[in-house]
């Protein structure tokens, strides 16, 4: 496979794997996004009882950052008590293939 090799303004060059690490990179946000796309939206507290180990400065950090990367759609309802539901984009749901390949190479790897 032959790719041209392109350049950014300052001639660093650009990397597509690069790009990806930047916006879904770390430790939770590919975990996150796994399991938003495949168990559908989640409420916050739901998300902290899949993610045992993640603390609440980090999971709210992450999620912030998916959002603001256009990955996740959150959902505020102004009731009491308030609630807060995260659901994927239709950006965020490009990565499903991804997510499925890793999903699977970490299972045949791990056996």
């Amino acid at each position: 496979m032959t790719e041209n090799i392109e350049v950014d303004e300052h001639g660093k060059l650009k990397c597509s794997i690069e790009y990806t690490l930047n916006k879904v990179g770390g430790k939770w946000k590919l975990v996150i996004l796994w399991h938003i796309i495949f168990d559908g939206t989640q409420r916050y507290n739901a998300l902290r009882r899949l993610l045992p180990g993640i603390t609440h400065k980090m999971l709210s950090q992450q999620l912030k950052e998916l959002e603001q990367e256009g990955l996740i759609i959150r959902t505020q309802y102004n009731e009491m008590p308030p609630k807060v539901e995260y659901a994927i984009s239709e950006k965020g749901l490009t990565l499903k293939p991804l997510l499925e390949e890793m999903h699977k190479w970490g299972r045949e790897q791990g056996e």
